[in-house]
């Protein structure tokens, strides 16, 4: 294909300027005085990116091929490098954009002192700003992918450092770590574990945690991390269920992490949501993981009580809610909607069948606490089942 007159000119034109050196050092400055982020990075790196885009550029003009089929593999690795050292892409883009204008203008005084028809000149530059838009286009797209693949590494080093801190006990080869995401090696914190396992879910809030101060990833597949200070209120929407640890020194946190993530377990099969601190948890954390002796106490203690009869059933839940309720006849019987005789016949009808205590729901009588502890755990193992 013969390439149109106003192309060969303006090619012509183009490799000219590509080739006076005053030129590409009046693009550096106007990028350089565009972008304060391009402007911190040596000239003769500055200069070097210019020079490179210039013959990006140039080589795909002359090669007449639709700029959007061509890769722009240099101008992509450019793009990568910007991204790597900090530079924004709106301030990439300025810079680049400015030394745009500076070729447009060049190309404009040179092709009309040389007698290119305006007409020409103009269908000319129209051509070579698809081109320029092509290159800009490649140049974020390199930025983006380098972006994304600059987030996925620290990520991963963050996720292996929490992993670290956590699960393994160990700060061993994770020391840079430690400074690089904020933390100090002599630092309390808080070990916070939530139920999030989505990653979409989980990448969301940690965005919303970032805020917030500390550093958070994936522990065991769920969302986890570690606070200087107390979360606030709004740092996660009230579904999603979250239990925190009090702030302790590293070497303690991964016996919190346990207990955290046993604590949400509990938590979760309770139907509880938003947040819980560790504290709050700990006498239902402490007795679900004593399995087998819950479930001696439930066969031992409730042995008279057949758990598919509904009458044994309502007796064991009346006498639950009773321990719930701190041993308080009136607030139990409004919390089931019974008369306080009807609460007190049950608790005594109870007591027959399984030599309860004696004196349970009469006038100043309470349990002492290990007799409440050791009767409320036989009551919701066995209800529970």
């Amino acid at each position: 294909m013969v390439p149109p007159e106003r192309l060969v000119s303006l090619g012509a034109l183009l490799r000219d300027i590509a080739a006076d050196q005053r030129i590409v050092d009046e693009m550096v400055e106007a990028a350089r005085a565009s972008s304060a982020e391009v402007a911190r990075l040596p000239w003769a790196e500055n200069r070097r990116h210019v020079a490179a885009l210039l013959a990006a550029g140039l080589a795909s003009f002359e090669l007449l091929a639709d700029p959007t089929e061509r890769d722009f593999a240099e101008v992509r690795r450019l793009g990568a490098a910007r991204a790597a050292q900090g530079v924004s892409v709106t301030g990439l883009l300025r810079g680049v954009q400015a030394g745009r204008r500076v070729v447009v203008e060049a190309a404009l005084d040179r092709g009309r002192a040389s007698g290119i028809p305006d007409t020409a000149l103009l269908e000319g530059l129209l051509d070579l700003d698809r081109y320029a838009g092509a290159l800009e286009r490649a140049l974020v797209d390199g930025y983006h992918a380098a972006e994304r693949e600059l987030a996925r590494t620290d990520q991963d080093a963050r996720n292996r450092m929490l992993r670290g801190l956590l699960a393994d006990g160990s700060t061993t080869g994770c020391r840079e770590d430690l400074t690089r995401f904020g933390l100090r090696p002599d630092g309390w914190y808080h070990c916070v574990v939530t139920d999030l396992t989505d990653p979409a879910r989980i990448r969301a809030a940690e965005r919303r945690l970032s805020r917030c101060g500390g550093v958070f990833g994936t522990v065991d597949d769920r969302l986890a991390g570690l606070s200087a200070r107390r979360l606030p209120t709004d740092a996660l929407d009230d579904t999603t269920l979250v239990v925190v640890a009090p702030a302790r020194p590293l070497d303690r946190l991964p016996a919190l992490h346990a207990l955290c993530v046993a604590a949400l377990h509990v938590a979760a099969g309770a139907g509880l949501h938003g947040r819980h601190t560790l504290v709050e948890l700990a006498g239902e954390t402490a007795l679900a993981a004593q399995p087998v002796l819950a479930d001696l106490l439930g066969t031992t203690l409730l042995a008279a009580l057949n758990p598919a009869d509904e009458f044994h059933r309502q007796l064991a839940s009346t006498a639950l809610a009773y321990l719930d309720h701190g041993q308080r006849l009136d607030q139990t019987a409004a919390a089931l909607h019974l008369h306080p005789n009807t609460v007190r016949y049950r608790m005594r009808r109870l007591r027959e069948l399984v030599g309860m205590p004696p004196l349970l729901a009469e006038p100043d009588v309470r349990w002492p606490v290990l007799v409440t502890l050791r009767w409320w755990w036989a009551l919701r193992t066995w209800l529970a089942e």
